[in-house]
Order: structure tokens, then C-alpha cells, then sequence
């Protein structure tokens, strides 16, 4: 299974950012797509995960901010982020395998990462 991330960049604070991560290869058994952001110094911390049924689960640190949502048919999974904030700041990951879990270490695929950067 192979994850590209895309869609980071500089936003200033209270803008809005829509992320997206293709999945390709043998995926058909793999449970979430989620994502996890890492900023300087600090771990890496769970964001939002969504099951192929559409079932979506949003961490406590962004709900209300953040969504998730995925297109089967092109394997593709969003992270929309809106009110975004200077500590919104920090590379976005996704993720997938064979678990439904919010720690990291528990995934077995992950992408290359797509930095965002949110001024204030």
C-alpha cells in the first residue's frame, strides 16, 4: 500500500485548507484512512480517522474544526480543515492498515507527509 499526502501549504490563521491522500495498491482489506499531524518537538498526535462504511471519528483537540471524509471509488481520503491557527502548524500524515485506532504506532502505512504552515 502506498499514501500520497497533498494539498499543505501557508495559510493565514482562521483560513481554510482541504488536504487529500490517494491510496494505491492491495487495500482492500485495510480498516481506516486517518490523520495525524506532528508538530516541532512535540509527537505525533491523532487527528481523524474514517472507515470505508463512511464511519468518521474526529480527535477531541480539532472537532468542531476539522472533518474528514473519503471517496472509495478513487481511494482517496480528505481532511478539511477550517479556523485554522499558528498551532495548527506542522506536518500532516495520513495513514491506513488493518486497525480502527488513534495511535499512530498501531498503522502500518503512512505517507510521505504534507507540511502546513499557518500564519498569524
Amino acid at each position: 500500500v502506498q499514501l500520497q499526502a497533498s494539498g499543505g501549504g501557508l495559510v493565514q490563521a482562521g483560513g481554510s485548507l482541504t488536504l487529500s491522500c490517494a491510496a494505491s495498491g492491495r487495500t482492500s482489506n485495510t480498516i481506516a484512512m486517518s490523520w495525524f499531524r506532528q508538530a516541532p518537538g512535540k509527537e505525533r498526535e491523532f487527528l481523524a480517522a474514517i472507515r470505508r462504511s463512511g464511519f468518521k471519528y474526529v480527535g477531541d483537540s480539532v472537532k468542531g474544526r476539522f472533518t474528514i471524509s473519503r471517496d472509495n471509488a478513487n481511494n482517496t481520503a480528505y481532511l478539511h480543515m477550517n479556523g485554522l491557527q499558528p498551532e495548527d502548524t506542522g506536518v500532516y500524515y495520513c495513514a491506513t492498515g488493518f486497525v480502527w485506532s488513534t495511535q499512530p504506532t498501531r498503522y502500518d502505512y503512512w505517507g510521505q507527509g504534507t507540511k502546513v504552515t499557518v500564519s498569524s
